[in-house]
């Protein structure tokens, strides 16, 4: 009878508890830990993992939105999820999280190095400190993390290194000078790390997705300078967490978000860097005209 009832049963089981591709095969102790997970594309990873079951380390600044990421998340999901207040920018903070991670013995199957900076200043505009801070923030974090916690993930492979970077990352900018420089070094920084990281069976993936409207900044400044072609190539950042941790678990290396934004991300690489610099000074100079 037992086996019977089994047999009923098999089929009312949703696709997301049996596909093992994409779940932690039943593993209660496998852990993602997520630098910037409190809110934007890191908050949308983090969801994505928890929807596969994976319990949850994230990282950041503000203890009150990391609070808030883990109710909502504990509470829609069965899943265990830790908050650590850190300043990533800091040279310390891999180091002490590392040190937590490895006092727990925790089970860490994926990296996901999301905690970067941009915004509407950048080099020229911003003092020295703040490009210090963007740099260390958008590359110098990311690389610390990844060395620290090399151990954890390669005593728990098959794992992941998810890093993101953006669809600037593939041009020189000059009015985001500072932010496409930092975001093209996370790009190489990642394809590097593919091949260093294969024989230890750790995964390196790199999301470098185009417009997300995660606050309306965003949404302003992309309607500024790239006009209507940048309000179609956004996609919702629930959309791209959920893309990001699909693809990185079937080992995609790099995952651009959007038909658009691959489109646009092909055609930029083939360009020659100084046509693409020039042309980018162009469309800033006419945003500046319209002014």
């Amino acid at each position: 009878m037992r086996w019977i009832a089994v047999f009923f049963l098999i089929p009312f089981i949703s696709s997301a508890q049996i596909d093992s591709a994409e779940s932690r095969a039943g593993d209660d102790r496998a852990y993602a830990l997520v630098a910037g997970g409190s809110k934007g594309i890191g908050y949308a990873i983090a969801e994505a993992l928890a929807k596969r079951n994976y319990n949850l380390v994230l990282i950041a600044r503000n203890t009150d939105t990391l609070a808030l990421a883990k109710s909502r998340l504990e509470a829609k999901y069965r899943v265990d999820v830790q908050t650590l207040s850190y300043d990533l920018s800091k040279e310390s903070s891999a180091a002490e999280i590392a040190a937590w991670c490895n006092a727990r013995d925790l089970k860490l199957k994926m990296l996901c190095n999301v905690a970067g900076l941009g915004g509407d200043d950048d080099y020229l505009e911003l003092s020295l400190d703040s490009v210090r801070y963007m740099v260390n923030l958008n590359v110098e974090s990311g690389i610390a993390m990844t060395m620290l916690l090399l151990p954890l993930l390669e005593k728990n492979a098959p794992s992941y290194v998810m890093n993101v970077a953006s669809l600037a990352g593939f041009a020189p900018i000059p009015s985001k000078n500072i932010y496409a420089s930092t975001k093209s070094a996370v790009i190489f920084f990642s394809y590097g790390l593919r091949y260093q990281l294969k024989p230890m069976k750790i995964k390196v993936s790199c999301l470098a997705p185009g417009p997300v409207f995660t606050k309306k900044s965003i949404k302003r400044e992309t309607k500024k300078t790239l006009g209507w072609l940048g309000m179609r190539m956004a996609v919702p950042p629930e959309r791209v967490g959920e893309l990001a941790v699909k693809k990185t678990l079937k080992g995609r290396m790099l995952i651009i978000p959007g038909t658009l934004a691959k489109l646009s991300s092909v055609a930029i690489r083939v360009m020659p860097r100084r046509m693409a610099a020039a042309i980018y000074s162009g469309v800033d100079r006419r945003v500046d005209k319209k002014e």
